[in-house]
């Protein structure tokens, strides 16, 4: 038994960088159907705007306005959906692409596609218990 503290205790948000706000509140809004939370910046051109999907909020960044390069990020957030090819069917019906078919890892069923900056995003469905490893599984 270890009695060592963890400093850190959770996830309070995730940044997703943008180069066209506007655009990426359309997406994350309209196409996938996140309610916004809170916006900041002024005007039609906030710096940035927030989404509560669950227990991790995702943070739209204007990265312009804050200074800082755009670099889109490839590694993906796992949105969790209960039926990956139902969300999918869903998501192509609203125009978006998806990079491949869905994969099948053994435990669970992920789809991944882009924002409109380029960001890595999937859906994501665990269907095996959480112990489980796909050698494991038969």
């Amino acid at each position: 038994m270890s009695t060592r503290t963890s400093l850190v205790t959770g996830v309070d948000f995730v940044c997703v960088p943008t180069t066209d706000i506007a655009a990426a509140m359309d997406f994350y809004e309209n196409v996938l159907g996140l309610e916004p939370s809170k916006r900041w910046g002024s005007g039609d051109d906030p710096m940035g705007a927030e989404y509560e999907p669950g227990t991790v909020t995702i943070a739209l960044l204007n990265t312009q306005k804050l200074g800082i390069e755009f670099n889109r990020s490839t590694a993906p957030i796992a949105f969790h959906v209960d039926d990956v090819e139902a969300a999918r069917a869903e998501l192509e019906s609203r125009g978006v692409s998806f990079a491949q078919d869905t994969m099948d890892s053994g435990v669970c069923h992920m789809a991944y596609f882009s924002d409109p900056d380029g960001n890595a995003l999937m859906l994501h469905n665990r269907y095996a218990p959480k112990d489980a490893r796909p050698d494991a599984l038969s």
